[in-house]
């Protein structure tokens, strides 16, 4: 197995999946406000160390995704947070891409900006302990999106930065979001993403990328948050591994599913009826941000200072995400 490979196994085996702790300043900020806690770089922080020192760490997560900010700070015990994170037995990640912008052409859509000097700032995330980075493109459903000029430019984009990746010794997280906002039904929702992740694969293979040290992170197929034509969990579960099996080449070893606008109880009760269904080689994990973070949040925001108690609110939903990921999590052991 190739090194880029071992990094994956040792992020996404075991049922262990992905914390996303990427959010920019502003959004952070937003989540922030919208708990009544200031947004200042040292509640940034001991929100985020909090999660990354809770015991569960051990266990149910193998990376930690961060941002640009948190990367470069020092923890409490005067460590960097990447040393945190690997004293806690996962590997540090980064966000490298810089934002979804208007996509000229296409005002309505989108284009992930950051490939202008990146390869000078992975050499920097690299020395400073990253081991994967995460870059994400994302599209919209309706009538005339995605278009095949979106499709076409973020899955070169996601190519180019995978590419560049791999040349500096990380592993890729390729996450082309197909976004749940909307009206369509779950069928529109398969064509389109299947559609988005055939094309990123073919530039990944055009660019020379090695599939074996790549993690995807799709969304699951979900139909829209506005439509009428809602479909349950099981027919979820089967059509995003229909979609995945057909779309995904073989050599990927990896799968960590974004929770795209579920509740956390929605995305732990999805992943689980996927890994009761996989008959695939592929891993199906999660790498999720706020059906991770959101109820350790809420506890955290009544009494920052709580760091037990908030990490035992933590410590819960890795548990639970991480017995999904194995197809073993119930609504019973959910209560227990």
């Amino acid at each position: 197995m190739s090194e880029l490979n071992n990094i994956v196994i040792k992020i996404l085996g075991s049922g262990k999946g992905i914390l996303a702790a990427d959010e920019s300043t502003g959004t952070m900020t937003k989540r922030l406000d919208g708990v009544g806690v200031p947004s200042t770089p040292e509640n940034r922080l001991l929100f985020r160390e909090t999660l990354f020192s809770s015991s569960e760490m051990k266990n149910c997560i193998g990376g930690v995704i961060l941002y640009d900010e948190t990367i470069k700070q020092t923890s409490s015990k005067k460590n960097n947070i990447p040393e945190l994170i690997e004293g806690m037995g996962s590997c540090a990640g980064i966000k490298v891409d810089t934002g979804a912008k208007s996509l000229a052409g296409s005002p309505n859509e989108k284009i992930t900006e950051g490939l202008d000097g990146l390869r000078d700032r992975l050499k920097e995330y690299y020395k400073l302990g990253a081991k994967f980075t995460k870059w994400r493109g994302v599209y919209n459903i309706s009538k005339d999106f995605p278009s095949k000029l979106s499709i076409h430019t973020n899955a070169h984009a996601l190519a180019r930065y995978s590419a560049l990746v791999q040349e500096c010794n990380m592993v890729p997280i390729v996450e082309p979001e197909v976004l749940m906002d909307g009206e369509h039904s779950a069928q529109m929702c398969y064509q389109k993403t299947s559609e988005v992740i055939k094309r990123c694969f073919e530039e990944l293979i055009l660019n020379k990328v090695d599939l074996k040290g790549v993690i995807l992170k799709p969304n699951m197929i979900l139909a829209g948050n506005k439509s009428k034509e809602k479909i349950s969990n099981e027919e979820i579960a089967k059509l995003t591994l229909d979609c995945l099996k057909s779309s995904v080449p073989s050599e990927v070893p990896g799968i960590a599913f974004l929770s795209g606008g579920q509740s956390e109880l929605e995305a732990t009760e999805n992943l689980n009826l996927i890994n009761k269904l996989n008959k695939t080689d592929f891993i199906m994990s999660y790498s999720y941000g706020r059906a991770l973070q959101q109820g350790a949040l809420k506890f955290w925001s009544k009494n920052i200072k709580d760091i037990g108690g908030t990490q035992k609110v933590f410590n819960h939903r890795a548990k639970m995400n991480t017995l999904a990921a194995q197809g073993k999590w119930s609504k019973e052991i959910e209560s227990q």
